[in-house]
């Protein structure tokens, strides 16, 4: 099934690619506008940029699948700060290196000796016909004292995931799609989506 991805992150995307193969032929629209996200809910804020998607599609005369992602960093001594907000946590002009620094920092500063965080990721997946499907995921983990690591997007390089002893960004894609929020969620999505006969 084809099915368009309501993003312009191109590390997400490839991700997703990785998680949806054998299950969804991913594409992107050029047209997509993403919509003014709200601060609250990853649930609410990935259908409305899988509705926002649609719409588009709609008008430009495409019937066809939509899926969308919202997912944040929670960091425990910071109240589940960034969260909803983590794609701009910093400022919108920072790039993902100054907000790793700026993240880092900010714990060094509180000299908080908690540093769990975790990872969410919410799906939504509208059906051609018009089925609406959402699911949430997490994993557990803590932020690192300093980057490392090469591989993976946004947190990834001070996200250090427990059992392996290394942050995502440290982790092979294999290693880290068998893991990551985002993989259990896309699993999640693709069974309910089975469940629902509209796979």
């Amino acid at each position: 099934m084809r099915v368009y991805v309501a993003t312009t992150n191109g590390g997400k995307l490839a991700e997703m690619e990785r998680l949806f193969a054998g299950a969804f032929e991913l594409a992107t629209f050029e047209g997509y506008r993403a919509p003014l996200e709200g601060d609250v809910s990853y649930a609410d804020n990935a259908a409305l940029k899988a509705r926002t998607l649609r719409a588009q599609l709609a008008r430009a005369g495409v019937h066809a699948a939509v899926l969308s992602d919202d997912s944040g960093l929670e960091v425990a001594a910071l109240g589940g700060r960034p969260g909803v907000l983590t794609a701009y946590y910093g400022g919108a002009g920072l790039s993902w290196s100054e907000r790793r620094r700026k993240l880092i920092a900010e714990l060094d500063a509180a000299d908080a000796p908690d540093r769990r965080a975790r990872f969410v990721c919410a799906l939504h997946f509208i059906a051609p016909e018009g089925r609406e499907i959402a699911v949430m995921a997490s994993v557990d983990g803590a932020v690192a004292r300093e980057e490392r690591g090469d591989l993976g997007f946004s947190f990834d390089p001070i996200f250090a995931y427990g059992p392996a002893g290394r942050t995502f960004a440290e982790m092979s894609a294999e290693e880290k799609n068998a893991v990551s929020h985002r993989a259990v969620a896309a699993a999640g999505l693709v069974a309910a989506a089975r469940r629902a006969a509209v796979l």
